[in-house]
């Protein structure tokens, strides 16, 4: 009979060698096959540190650098790589107080002992060569090169965007930013982060007990490349908008000007406003905080997107388009005017008027009678029913929603639906004459300048348009995004455009009773429309529309000055001063640029924080 310990001996010795073979088994992979676990036990002494791309530049339409980049340096810190240090040296070294380094040494503590965040951003040049000299005396800090972007001239801040630090809040909804990351908001930034920002590398580091770098891991096998960003091609031309800024310099308003064969915006001016050199480095928080409080001037808002204005005797070129259309009015239908129509007046002028010389006076009386027979035109069931109708050509050209640019903060101004109307006065209880201030580009009707550009772009162009867009290409193959190559067309027929255009024609050129003679450019058929935009808080807005050359259309603009009074007082100089810059990159009638220049209309501009609230 065998003893029964005997076979336990051989179990035990059997489990034992077995546990030993699985235990050399996986130290061999751990050790051998798998390096992510030897790289884990390797973080301790490695540091990876994140290679930032350049972001891409961004240059005019003629090729003129606008944003390029210029470098800066963060010191980046590890609080459990960290040891006691001379404070006072430290401090020294980076010009900051005790309490500020305890400040921020408690902001990385919270934010993780183990993973690197940012301690100081953006030092300077004279700061960083005194660091790197002595960073070994500091085990835990080291240096993150990075880019900071800079501005060719002191203009376009609303166009371009800014770069600011990613919140917590992004950092959660996208992957791809860590804390200290930097992205763009608002204008071409914002609107072209993904192809700017590029993609970012990391290189990885052997470093000593000292956290001194000795090396480059695994002989740099492991490193990524950062790829810079692509570049960006902008439609705007730079000394156009330059000059833009200039002229609207002490003022308040917006000027945006559209070639209308593309869309591509050729310059977009809201002013009062700022040199975007303000919002790079370390002042950008003092500096956006201060412009930020600015409540009277309000110089971060961008009229030229966000602005809602009624657009005045600048929207009576629509309402005939609209009329020739249903065909209530031809161009040679007259109508009389007394210095006005029932409870809507108007100026001075021969009477009476057929549809161009009616464009040419800006005649209320001639507007009001064509919409009241759009109105209750006998085709349709009902006053409703012809308003909805007429409403729908608005939207055909724009109106009452975003247009769908590149633009991230545009808005859709206001086109009152039926409804509206519905709730104050009662279904099928409002009439023609209910609404009749809308004849005139008044009442309840809100439009975005770029709204009224883009309507003026249509015009030109005889009844199409194409999105107003702000880049011309992207990256060296110079894309573009399809939408912005689509025609929009607009259901009037072409013919009648020209009845209107020799209106506008006829209102700068010259004809009798024009009330837009101060925008002629000789050698140059402007068209163009004045307009007064009423303005419950102030002095009545200046607003005039054109475009230019008449029958080879190069650029369409609209020009809005706050608290200015008639649109030929300034509105339209302004937009005559920038038809001829851009057309001949010279200016021929000084006497009206240095007016123009020297005008300062801030005595005019009363704080109200309520008159340019955005209407939807």
């Amino acid at each position: 009979m065998k003893d029964p310990f005997i076979n336990r001996k051989y179990i035990v010795m059997a489990l034992v060698i077995t546990g030993f073979l699985a235990l050399i088994i996986r130290l061999f992979v751990i050790q051998i096959v798998k390096d992510t676990y030897r790289l884990s036990a390797d973080n301790n002494v490695l540091r990876y540190v994140t290679q930032y791309p350049a972001r891409g530049l961004i240059y005019d339409r003629n090729g003129k650098l606008i944003v390029s980049n210029q470098a800066a340096y963060d010191i980046m810190v590890i609080p459990s790589q960290t040891s006691v240090i001379d404070t006072a040296e430290f401090c020294a070294l980076l010009d900051i107080t005790k309490d500020i380094f305890r400040k921020q040494m408690r902001t990385a503590i919270n934010y993780s002992r183990r993973a690197p965040s940012v301690f100081l951003k953006q030092i300077s040049d004279a700061n960083y060569a005194r660091f790197q000299e002595k960073m070994f005396l500091y085990p835990g800090f080291y240096v993150q090169p990075r880019t900071l972007r800079k501005y060719s001239r002191p203009v376009a801040a609303h166009i371009l965007g800014y770069v600011s630090e990613v919140d917590e809040g992004l950092i959660k909804k996208n992957p791809y930013y860590k804390s200290g990351d930097y992205i763009g908001k608002s204008g071409i930034e914002e609107a072209y982060e993904s192809e700017l920002r590029g993609q970012k590398g990391v290189k990885i580091f052997m470093v000593d007990v000292f956290s001194r770098i000795k090396g480059s891991y695994a002989d740099g096998s492991m490193d990524t490349v950062a790829v810079q960003g692509e570049d960006i091609i902008s439609s705007i031309n730079i000394d156009l908008q330059e000059y833009g800024e200039l002229l609207m310099k002490n003022k308040r308003g917006s000027i945006v000007a559209i070639e209308p064969s593309s869309g591509e915006v050729l310059s977009l001016v809201s002013a009062p406003d700022y040199d975007p050199g303000l919002l790079v480095g370390r002042i950008r928080s003092e500096n956006f905080a201060r412009l930020q409080s600015d409540t009277a001037l309000q110089p971060l808002f961008n009229r030229a997107l966000m602005a809602s204005y009624p657009p005045g005797s600048t929207f009576k070129p629509v309402n005939g388009l609209i009329g020739l259309q249903e065909g209530v009015i031809t161009e040679d239908t007259k109508f009389g005017c007394d210095q006005g129509y029932l409870f809507v007046g108007c100026h001075l002028h021969s009477s009476p008027l057929n549809l161009p010389q009616a464009v040419a006076n800006s005649c209320n009386s001639y507007f009001c009678q064509t919409y009241r027979r759009v109105l209750e035109n006998k085709k349709y069931g009902s006053v409703e029913e012809a308003y909805i109708h007429w409403k729908s050509y608005l939207n055909q050209f724009g109106f009452g929603s975003r247009l769908g640019t590149d633009f991230v903060n545009e808005l859709a101004g206001f086109i009152p639906p039926a409804s509206y109307y519905d709730r104050f006065h009662g279904k099928n209880r409002w009439k023609a004459l209910t609404v009749i201030s809308l004849a005139i580009g008044q009442g309840e009707i809100g439009t975005t300048p770029l709204q009224m550009a883009n309507m003026t772009a249509a015009i030109a162009n005889r009844g199409f348009y194409y999105t107003p867009h702000i880049v011309k290409a992207v990256g060296h193959e110079g894309k573009i995004d399809p939408k912005f190559t689509l025609k929009h067309t607009i259901n009037i027929d072409t013919a009648h455009f020209e009845s209107v255009i020799l209106g506008m024609e006829g209102a700068v050129g010259g004809m009798a009773g024009a009330t837009a003679r101060v925008a002629a450019i000789k050698g140059i058929a402007v068209c163009g429309k004045t307009g007064t935009a009423q303005n419950p808080h102030g002095k009545d807005h200046s607003v005039f529309i054109a475009f230019a050359p008449k029958d080879d259309p190069k650029i369409a603009i609209a020009v809005y000055v706050e608290n200015a009074g008639f649109g030929a007082t300034y509105a339209a100089p302004v937009a005559s001063l920038m038809i001829e810059k851009y057309l001949r990159d010279s200016i021929s009638n000084k006497a009206m640029e240095q007016r123009i220049l020297e005008l300062n209309l801030e005595e005019n501009i009363k704080e109200d924080e309520t008159e340019h609230k955005p209407v939807e």
